[in-house]
C-alpha cells in the first residue's frame, strides 16, 4: 500500500484561487503538504487535495484509502485526480 506522511510542520492548509476564464467565476483549491512513501530512500514531495470546509490532515503517517483508485479509460490502475482520501496507519504496540 502506498504510504503518506504528514510532517507538524505542514500541518497547514495552502489556499490558492484560479483566474476566471470565460466568463466563469474563479475557483479556490486548498491543498496541504505531504511525502509518499515508493521505497526509495527518501519519501516525495506531493500535495493533498483538501475540501471546502475541512480541516487539514493531522500529523503522521497515512495509508491511500481503496476508495481513491480507478481504473482508467485504457484498463489501467490510477488515482483519482480529485478527492484522494487517506486514513491514519494504525500501529501496534
Amino acid at each position: 500500500m502506498l504510504q503518506i506522511e504528514i510532517f507538524l510542520e505542514d500541518v497547514a492548509l495552502i489556499t490558492r484561487t484560479s483566474q476566471p476564464k470565460d466568463g466563469k467565476p474563479a475557483r479556490t483549491f486548498h491543498q496541504q503538504i505531504a511525502y509518499a512513501h515508493f521505497g526509495d530512500k527518501f519519501p516525495v514531495k506531493m500535495m493533498l487535495s483538501i475540501n471546502d470546509g475541512e480541516p487539514p490532515y493531522n500529523a503522521g503517517k497515512y495509508w491511500v484509502d481503496a476508495s481513491s483508485y480507478t481504473v482508467n479509460n485504457f484498463g489501467g490502475l490510477e488515482l483519482k485526480r480529485f478527492g484522494l482520501r487517506i486514513k491514519p496507519i494504525e500501529l501496534d504496540l
